[in-house]
């Protein structure tokens, strides 16, 4: 079990869905020894990461990622990330997937795959080794941007919390409706993430916007409140923060 398996909406107490064949989407992040990216721009790539597979062609209809994107979705929503460096992540960019690019940070996400049955050039990266800073504070949220919100009050890694961030842009995907998604389609999926105040969080989370909440295998205990998505002025809840508030 790796050390981010996490699930969006539930703990891991009597589901049905831990009856169905688990699959998992693999995210995997390029840090370089010399080079390595920011930790916000990190988790902002791997959310775009995990909406850009959402709605590749290849994702949907009779695609050939479209059954195990579809078994993945019919259990738990598990995300994986590794990292990987030089020889490393050219092997892993030869393997069907896509490639995120951020500010500066790189993210290849791939299709699901069984729990148990990772391709060989993933299975043997390392998934400890992703502690990522900010060198500098995160600047303001751009105008148009859907907003991820973390938990204050909750230490994650930087993977653990790319896989967050993750969940956080797949509940907020699936909450707008089709208008709002081709149109933050067409723009490039612009988004922040951001850690919330700490007197702002109790409000976010009781705010009716979609919360993930994570299945508690690693890191964090199990139902923990761990990111709130919204989008400004097309998905918000009265009596949220607006995304001034949050640094």
């Amino acid at each position: 079990m790796s050390s981010h398996d996490t699930d969006p909406s539930t703990e891991p107490s009597a589901d049905p869905r831990d009856e169905k064949p688990q699959f998992v989407l693999p995210l995997v992040v390029r840090i370089e020894k010399d080079a390595p990216p920011a930790r916000t721009d990190a988790l902002e790539t791997a959310a775009r990461a995990v909406l850009r597979l959402l709605t590749d062609e290849r994702a949907g209809g009779e695609g050939p990622w479209a059954r195990a994107v579809a078994d993945w979705e019919d259990a738990r929503i598990r995300k994986v990330v590794r990292r990987a460096r030089g020889a490393e992540w050219r092997r892993a960019g030869a393997l069907p997937g896509i490639t995120v690019t951020g500010a500066e940070a790189e993210v290849r996400v791939f299709p699901p795959v069984p729990l148990d049955g990772w391709p060989k050039d993933l299975a043997r990266l390392q998934v400890s080794g992703t502690d990522l800073d900010d060198p500098a504070a995160p600047g303001p949220v751009p105008d148009g941007a859907a907003v991820l919100w973390l938990n204050p009050g909750l230490a994650m890694s930087a993977g653990k919390a790319m896989a967050q961030a993750g969940h956080g842009a797949q509940l907020l995907w699936w909450a707008l409706d089709e208008t709002a998604r081709t149109a933050w389609r067409e723009a490039g999926f612009p988004l922040a993430v951001r850690t919330a105040a700490e007197a702002d969080w109790p409000a976010l989370a009781a705010s009716g916007l979609p919360v993930v909440r994570d299945a508690g295998f690693t890191e964090i205990a199990p139902g923990s409140a761990t990111v709130v998505s919204a989008f400004p002025g097309v998905l918000d809840a009265p009596g949220a923060p607006v995304a001034g508030n949050l640094k």
